[in-house]
């Protein structure tokens, strides 16, 4: 009996120092939560809230190797570089598809956030939202970068879970709730009940897809070329899902046939019959989920409705189109662009009450340096 009590109060020890010292380390360092998005990222810092929200693209000089502008800037120049400057976009479809570039964006956001708070002899602790089912490679390339460019300790939390708490959802309670975020490059549709996600579809329809798909409608009926920022802007304008009140806009490109810059007015029907195959496979997807997802976490689903972030929550329309087919309340969320980074800040307030909602990896151990 005596040698138990000694172990178990060694054992106390221990947690006793390793609690003294992850409260240390966290007095030491800040805490910021990204989402690593496709289109834009946004950052959050513990204490400050939202403090840069940029696009994901970066300008190179491809002589010297060196970025000359992330974000805004960057943005500006898609379309309109010289040769020996390229302006990128080093996250496709939720992932990383250029480490190096990823790696200089991350670092210029962190030191953007770094200015709204004190000085700290460690590196921060960072939580990044990601896109539900990325693989291993692609978690660990995300750990690798946020690393390189600063982080002391880097979780992993999956971007429709980040959404949900961002919202406020009760993630942790026996009760189902269905987060559909469409971002980007992704869409992720989740059924969440007691911190995990029960269902889940990763679809590569998003933002980007939508843009492309007007460009290819507007050279396939008016014979005009336009690039991706001229079909995000068209988008916004007057890109509707369901009719309403009519809408138009004015967009100018390059006529295919003379080669010469022609102006056309574009209304909400066409753009509606641009987007309707993405927006039916993603309606179609949702229905798939719901199919799938038990009886009892369905009843809460049938309860409580749907609910919408991301930026392409925001399309006139969806939420109606979405509760007409799939019977169910939809709800777009407060300001839904921000709701994946709010999750992250959320998480961070609590870091061992969300640690069950992170993706799991040996590298989640806090670093001892």
């Amino acid at each position: 009996m005596a040698k138990k009590g000694a172990f178990t109060g060694i054992a106390a020890g221990l947690k006793g120092v390793k609690g003294w010292k992850d409260r240390l380390f966290s007095g030491a360092s800040n805490d910021i939560g990204i989402d690593l998005g496709t289109a834009n990222t946004l950052v959050y810092v513990r204490g400050k809230g939202i403090v840069v929200n940029e696009p994901s693209v970066v300008a190179v000089n491809q002589k010297t190797g060196q970025v000359v502008a992330v974000g805004s800037t960057a943005k500006e120049m898609l379309g309109r570089t010289p040769t020996h400057i390229a302006a990128v976009r080093p996250l496709v479809d939720g992932v990383i598809s250029d480490f190096e570039v990823t790696e200089e964006m991350l670092s210029y956001l962190m030191k953007r956030a770094s200015e709204y708070l004190p000085k700290r002899f460690l590196g921060p602790r960072v939580v990044i939202g990601v896109p539900s089912g990325v693989t291993n490679v692609e978690v660990r390339a995300v750990r690798d970068a946020a690393r390189n460019a600063g982080a002391r300790e880097v979780y992993i939390v999956e971007q429709p879970m980040a959404g949900a708490i961002g919202i406020r959802l009760p993630v942790h309670d026996p009760v189902g709730s269905m987060v559909i975020d469409i971002g980007g490059g992704t869409t992720d549709i989740a059924v969440i009940s007691l911190g995990g996600i029960v269902r889940s579809k990763n679809l590569k329809i998003a933002g980007d897809k939508l843009n492309n798909d007007i460009i290819s409608y507007i050279r396939n009926e008016f014979k005009i070329l336009i690039g991706d920022t001229t079909a995000e802007q068209v988008k916004i304008a007057v890109g509707a899902v369901v009719p309403d009140e009519p809408l138009e806009t004015t967009i100018r490109g390059r006529d295919l046939i003379t080669g010469l810059p022609r102006e056309v007015v574009i209304t909400d029907s066409d753009i509606r019959e641009a987007m309707s195959q993405s927006i039916e496979t993603l309606v179609e997807a949702s229905k798939e989920v719901l199919e799938t997802t038990p009886p009892e976490i369905l009843s809460d689903v049938m309860r409580r409705g749907v609910f919408l972030v991301g930026g392409g929550a925001l399309i006139k329309g969806l939420d109606a189109l979405l509760s007409e087919t799939l019977k169910l309340p939809v709800t777009v969320a407060d300001d839904p662009l921000t709701a994946i980074a709010r999750g992250a800040g959320i998480i961070l307030e609590d870091l061992d009450g969300f640690r069950s909602v992170l993706i799991e990896s040996e590298d989640d151990l806090p670093s001892a340096a």
